[in-house]
């Protein structure tokens, strides 16, 4: 959209929005559809991350585990088991299904409540607007 952007991270409507989180808009009958269509893309990449992270534990059960080895070893173990699991997939090590019947997703807890609108950057606003502009511009998908 003409505009280089930086890396962001997805959230949901509990996450303030941030010029480095993007959050879905909030869910009533006001929605243009290059909202609703944003909301529908953002919930679609979350997906892919929630599978990709279960793929992950899956092949790497000691990620399942991890209380049994020091906060120390912690950032290592974890770095390591994502660097072999990219080398993995990059290479098309066959993916057993079976592994995944010891790790069903896991809701994290998060915030009962959205985030307070005074947490909210102004300037996030225009970061998603040009992600809703880009999506329009990509079609349907």
């Amino acid at each position: 959209m003409g505009k280089a952007q930086k890396y962001v991270l997805l959230g949901d409507a509990t996450y303030p929005l941030q010029d480095w989180i993007l959050k879905p808009y909030q869910e009533d009958k006001n929605l243009t559809q290059r909202q609703l269509q944003f909301n529908y893309r953002l919930k679609r990449a979350h997906s892919v991350i929630e599978n990709a992270f279960l793929r992950l534990k899956a092949r790497w059960q000691i990620l399942l585990k991890c209380d049994d080895c020091s906060l120390e070893l912690l950032p290592t173990l974890v770095l390591a088991c994502c660097i072999l699991h990219n080398v993995c997939e990059a290479h098309d090590n066959p993916f057993n299904e079976e592994w995944l019947e010891g790790t069903e997703p896991t809701e994290l807890p998060k915030p009962c409540q959205p985030a307070p609108a005074a947490m909210e950057d102004n300037r996030a606003e225009q970061v998603r607007e040009l992600m809703c502009q880009y999506f329009e511009s990509c079609g349907e998908g």
